[in-house]
């Protein structure tokens, strides 16, 4: 299928041909027929991404500053090269189309195959031949509208948001700030709504396009003469600001216009600067207006489809969109008069030349158009297939197959696998976003760009799987990939629940031709080898500290859901887990674990893990998100045998032993092991040495981390089981 990608380190837009996606569960796979480009939102995306470094730098000023603290923590290359990968990174603009569904993921009721729908939402209904959309942003379109007038139902949706925060009242007086797409919109949603309405713009055409809908419609110049007759005198109730300006002139005239304790909402991207003198003086409420309703930005509403009840929320974003596409049936608003163009989705760059202004030809409502299948059988079966981009020689080097193509895997690991291509050959990848994958492949060089990671995690070509995907897919991920002979690297961590550990463990012992690694890279890193190797002849046990400055992350964030993510001591607490039991050469026995309360902010993200390793070392985990992000990361003190090491943020090392100092410092670039455990793996996967890692250390640390949440749950000291007693609960399980 083809997709239209805008590239936001050099602002090319361009097609490109991607596999058709699976619809997971709670969506449908929708076959466009038009798709809305928004000439607000998608023209400031092209704009800033058209401009030079410099130029990104001054728009960004905040970005600046988080790069530069990067830099002081991390080296100057190393945040130099994770500032390029955030620009070098595909957008897949579009929010608002139309179609026709062809197949349903598990789970999605209230619609069939056949349905012709509209659809909305960021990420979802992009400019693409096909486009997967979670039930609460799907609608199905009346028979009398058409796909092309249904395309607007997510901006129109914007509009009617916007108009219902005002909450007018019948016969009140509206005006209109800018007569855009949008503007021209929310002037048939008002007027639909039995108010008094009048529009102004700076635009001749727009005017008489409002003047056309039987609008009272007035220039810039000439508006402040037309009020009091309209509105007797008393000023407009509403304001409804639907321009996209930096400067103030829409908020000040908005007050000026307004009557005494009236309404003034935001909805297109102004200037806030409030004059405190009119607004202070009217008392004049002012609400900013948040996009398509209740429900945007809500993960629960939107992605996993949990809509509110409506007794409690009657206007979701949902129900916004579906009252739009009601409207246009009854003939209450009219978007056909504002389509100025169709453009065929092979020609989409051209969409992008018009709304920037680079063809100085006049528009308003341009659509995307996209070639349809004349019959659509109850039960067809949508053809998905890989996209080759070359083939690479044959040879006796593995095939590698990868798994997710999200920011860590473009920033961190898909450079160091690109780097080690004269040992292996890049053969596949597959993300959930096939335009995120297309993109790696072309940048990292893989050969073909798979529909899903099942077809990589079965093909017989493939020797090593990669899994870079969300925590909740790795167990199941990885048992069928050793089911298939696969050897699997798998990003941390092994699993998010006791069952699913026990399940990859036994698959994992049951395939002991298969190499299994977690990506626990930091013991891999120079400097942490270099730790290790002050302490070898050590010959009593040792103290560990290992303070983690994590940084703050929203509890709505994916790796925070317990059932995506698992949360942060699962997600990432592992990493120092496995530190300690290679740094002291023992497994957790007992573990201790203290959380400061949440109060509403934190999501058991701020912890103290005490451990108790076999050997008799002991370890503190200070894993913490109430930091400050200037100061480093992470740091380890270890004290034992008569000698000190600290390593700080795997950028320097010292060592205190028999009374001397060393230092060693790594000034431009931090290493956190990630090529020296990649590099490990593929030597062991194909050299026949021994697991980097053993998998008791892989299986008791995850134990561990497991029992640190039943500790603070618990309020209590917990024993560490050993590894074999996962096998139990696989027996139970069998026994069930």
């Amino acid at each position: 299928m083809k997709q239209l990608f805008q590239n936001m380190k050099n602002g090319e837009t361009s097609i490109k041909d991607l596999p058709i996606p699976h619809p997971g569960k709670g969506c449908a796979l929708v076959q466009t027929a038009f798709s809305l480009v928004s000439a607000g939102t998608e023209k400031t995306l092209v704009e800033f991404s058209e401009k030079n470094i410099a130029a990104k730098a001054v728009s960004r000023p905040d970005l600046v500053k988080q790069v530069l603290n990067k830099a002081k923590r991390e080296g100057i290359l190393s945040s130099v090269q994770a500032a390029f990968n955030r620009l070098d990174q595909p957008m897949f603009p579009g929010y608002s189309s139309a179609g026709t569904i062809v197949a349903l993921g598990e789970g999605l009721q209230g619609f069939k195959i056949g349905d012709r729908v509209a659809c909305g939402g960021g990420n979802h209904a992009v400019h693409a031949e096909y486009e997967v959309v979670p039930r609460n942003l799907l609608v199905k379109i009346p028979d009398t509208v058409s796909f092309e007038e249904a395309a607007f139902a997510t901006l129109g949706s914007v509009a009617i948001h916007g108009f219902r925060l005002a909450s007018p009242q019948l016969n009140d007086t509206v005006l209109v700030i800018g007569l855009g797409l949008l503007g021209l919109m929310e002037v048939q949603i008002a007027k639909a709504a039995g108010c008094r309405v009048m529009g102004m713009d700076i635009s001749k055409p727009r005017i008489k396009q409002a003047r056309d809908f039987g609008v009272e419609a007035w220039a810039r110049s000439e508006i402040e003469d037309r009020v009091p007759q309209f509105t007797k005198g008393r000023g407009f109730d509403h304001v409804l600001i639907c321009a996209g300006s930096k400067d103030n002139d829409s908020i000040e005239l908005a007050g000026k216009l307004c009557r005494d304790r009236g309404k003034v909402i935001a909805i297109g991207a102004v200037g806030l600067e409030i004059p405190r003198k009119i607004y202070y003086e009217k008392e004049l409420s002012v609400m900013v207006s948040r996009s398509y309703g209740p429900g945007r930005y809500d993960a629960d509403y939107e992605e996993r489809g949990q809509d509110y009840p409506i007794g409690y929320v009657r206007w979701t974003e949902g129900r916004n969109m579906e009252s739009f596409v009601d409207l246009i049936a009854d003939g209450k608003i009219d978007v056909r008069s504002l389509i100025t163009h169709r453009i065929p989705i092979e020609k989409g760059e051209e969409a992008y030349s018009l709304i920037t202004g680079k063809k100085n030809e006049p528009f308003l409502g341009v659509l995307l158009e996209y070639p349809q299948k004349t019959e659509m059988p109850e039960n067809q079966a949508v053809s998905i297939d890989r996209v080759q981009l070359h083939s690479a020689p044959e040879g006796v080097k593995p095939n590698i197959g990868v798994l997710g193509a999200g920011n860590y895997a473009n920033a961190t690991f898909l450079p160091v696998m690109k780097d080690s291509v004269n040992r292996c050959v890049l053969k596949s990848i597959a993300s959930g976003s096939g335009g995120k994958a297309r993109h790696s492949a072309e940048k990292f060089g893989f050969e073909k760009v798979e529909p899903d990671g099942n077809a990589i995690l079965t093909d017989p070509e493939i020797a090593d799987v990669v899994l870079l995907t969300p925590h909740s897919l790795h167990a199941a991920q990885t048992i069928t990939a050793l089911e298939n002979g696969k050897n699997v690297y798998c990003e941390k961590p092994a699993a998010l629940s006791l069952l699913s550990l026990a399940q990859v463990r036994q698959c994992v012992l049951a395939h002991p031709d298969q190499l299994y690694m977690v990506g626990y890279n930091r013991r891999f890193a120079p400097l942490a080898l270099e730790l290790k190797q002050a302490f070898s002849d050590c010959a009593e046990p040792f103290s560990m500290n290992y303070t983690v400055n994590a940084g703050y992350i929203p509890p709505t964030h994916w790796t925070q859901d317990p059932e995506v993510g698992g949360g942060r001591i699962l997600g990432e607490g592992c990493h120092f887990v496995d530190f300690m039991i290679w740094l002291c050469g023992s497994l957790p026995e007992r573990v201790n674990a203290f959380s400061l309360p949440d109060s509403g902010k934190y999501n058991e993200d701020n912890v103290s893990i005490q451990l108790r390793f076999a050997n008799g070392s002991v370890g503190a985990i200070n894993y913490l998100a109430n930091g400050d992000k200037a100061y480093a990361k992470e740091r380890v003190e270890v004290f034992g045998g008569g000698r000190i090491g600290i390593l700080n943020d795997f950028r320097s090392l010292d060592i205190w032993k028999d009374g001397d100092h060393r230092q060693e410092r790594s000034a431009l670039r931090q290493d956190k092991g990630h090529a020296g455990s990649w590099n490990s793996f593929l030597a062991a996967a194909h050299s026949g040495i021994k697991a980097p890692i053993g998998y008791d250390e892989i299986f008791g640390g995850m134990l561990a981390c497991f029992c640190a949440i039943e500790s603070i749950r618990q309020q209590d000291l917990i024993l560490v089981p050993s590894p074999a007693s996962l096998d139990e609960l696989v027996a139970g399980e069998k026994s069930e």
